[in-house]
């Protein structure tokens, strides 16, 4: 399997950026937080890759319906390149549907929650996926 690498996904968006962390190891991955876009959220995912010695940031790539690209998806691309600074390694994964798979598994909790909850984990569903695919399932 070789050695354990720390990953970081990003559920970008354009108020609010969700946070996932995991090691390829374990490969389970865990909602974390949400950044503010505010001016200041390069600084703070640099300090969080610093912290948590993060070896890969995987960005959530957006797709409408039948698989195209959209402005969101630009704008995640734009954001990924600006990453490309602080980050040691930033790949895509395809985020089609998290954030309506996190707000249905939210509402089953029958708790309540807000959007930057949702965004956490659809950011942890992104980089679930990820990790299934690149390092096989648990």
């Amino acid at each position: 399997m070789g050695q354990s690498n720390t990953l970081l996904a990003l559920d970008v968006g354009e108020k609010r950026i969700g946070v996932a962390l995991a090691d390829s190891s374990v490969r389970i991955a865990i909602a974390y937080d949400t950044i503010e876009v505010d001016g200041t959220e390069l600084q703070q995912i640099a300090k969080l890759i610093a912290l948590e010695s993060v070896d890969t940031v995987v960005v959530g790539y957006p797709r409408n319906q039948s698989g195209e690209a959209t402005k969101q998806t630009d704008y995640a691309v734009a954001f990924a390149d600006s990453l490309k600074e602080i980050a040691p390694h930033v790949e895509f994964q395809d985020e089609s549907l998290t954030s309506v798979q996190a707000e249905e598994r939210l509402k089953a909790q029958k708790k309540p929650y807000t959007k930057g909850d949702i965004d956490a984990l659809a950011a942890s569903l992104i980089l679930q996926d990820y990790l299934e695919l690149n390092y096989g399932r648990v």
